[in-house]
C-alpha cells in the first residue's frame, strides 16, 4: 500500500471554518469515485502547537493508483476549485509500506 499525506499552510485570509470544510467534505467525498483510493481523510482541527492548517492522509493500492489519482478529473476538479485557491504552502511525503 501506499501512503500519500499532504499538509498545507493556508493563505491567512482563507483560514476559515467555510474553507477547510469545503477542503474536507469535497477530498473525502472522492472515496469511491477513484480506481485504487483505499482511504481517504482529512484532518481540519488542529492543536494550537500545530504549525499547519490541514492535513490530507491517503491510502492508495499501488504507486500507480496514486499517479492515477494526482490527474483523475474527478481529483482535479476538486484540487482546483477547493483546494489551491487558498493555500499558501503545500507539504507532501508519499511511501510504501
Amino acid at each position: 500500500m501506499v501512503k500519500h499525506i499532504i499538509l498545507w499552510k493556508l493563505k491567512e485570509e482563507n483560514n476559515t471554518a467555510e474553507i477547510k470544510n469545503g477542503i474536507k467534505q469535497n477530498l473525502e467525498g472522492l472515496l469511491g469515485k477513484i480506481d485504487g483510493l483505499i482511504e481517504i481523510k482529512v484532518q481540519t482541527e488542529c492543536l494550537e502547537s500545530s504549525n499547519v492548517d490541514v492535513m490530507l492522509y491517503s491510502v492508495f493500492e499501488t504507486e500507480e493508483a496514486l499517479k492515477n489519482y494526482a490527474v483523475h478529473p474527478e481529483h482535479v476538479k476538486v484540487a482546483d476549485t477547493f483546494v489551491r485557491p487558498y493555500t499558501a504552502i503545500r507539504s507532501c511525503i508519499d511511501f510504501e509500506e
